[in-house]
């Protein structure tokens, strides 16, 4: 249980959320932390604030990236930096239980995973609760091809893992792609059946545009997986239907 894990928080113009974000961490009953935050806004002027709220955090990294490079590249960024056996995501709008790492270490060890996630909820920019996402008991390649229930904050997994593949350049969906050539590889990845994360639905995000989401989707099966062009709008249909059905009935 004397594991490091490394807390990958790529940052965007989130000063409003971020506050809850980072004591979500500081609260953690698994102390064995570090935090790598990436900057990824040309604008310095939230550097201030972020140095603020991190300055009683002992083990971390800050991160500041020349240009915008987006969430997935710098997820990659934190993770070159990072020292722990163990990676955990966490957005800088996210929301994590006290006990979600604690919960994550002990089951990936007695399931000997190298991959889990968790139930989450989804929650508005006032906090108030929109829907409860379960997390399936297991996911593989074919099952995960037309539905995604893994919630980014809700991950963690082995460092090794992730000299496999990383993150892409997407502009969204980009941890869906991971997941998916993860599961390519035959990576085990297991969910657990508990409520250890809020995932945050902000207005003006890329992750609420729809038009951007259906894009990259068409990326990523008909570029990255190499479908047909038929076969990769059958895909986007089918994975959109799903989404619906999850979020809204």
């Amino acid at each position: 249980m004397n594991d490091l894990v490394s807390v990958i928080v790529p940052y965007f113009k989130k000063s409003r959320f971020f506050r809850k974000t980072i004591d979500s961490i500081k609260k953690q009953t698994y102390k064995k932390l570090e935090i790598v935050l990436i900057y990824d806004d040309v604008d310095r002027s939230d550097l201030n604030f972020i140095n603020f709220e991190l300055k009683k955090i002992r083990s971390k990294k800050i991160i500041i990236n020349k240009r915008n490079l987006g969430a997935g590249m710098s997820r990659n960024k934190g993770i070159s930096k990072s020292s722990g056996k163990f990676i955990a995501f966490l957005d800088a709008d996210d929301i994590w239980h006290k006990d979600k790492i604690k919960n994550q270490i002990e089951f990936m060890k007695k399931k000997k995973v190298d991959f889990s996630y968790t139930n989450y909820l989804i929650i508005n920019e006032e906090m108030k609760i929109l829907k409860e996402i379960k997390s399936p008991k297991q996911v593989k390649f074919k099952e995960l091809l037309f539905s995604c229930d893994i919630g980014l904050s809700s991950v963690m997994l082995k460092s090794d893992v992730l000299k496999i593949c990383n993150f892409s350049s997407l502009k969204t969906k980009e941890d869906y792609l991971l997941w998916l050539n993860l599961s390519k590889k035959k990576i085990k990845m297991m969910g657990i059946n508990k409520v250890l994360m809020k995932w945050r639905k902000t207005e003006n995000s890329l992750s609420s545009s729809t038009f951007q989401k259906i894009h990259d989707a068409l990326l990523i099966y008909n570029k990255h997986l190499k479908f047909n062009y038929i076969k990769s709008l059958y895909c986007v249909f089918i994975l959109s239907l799903n989404f619906l059905k999850k979020r809204y009935l």
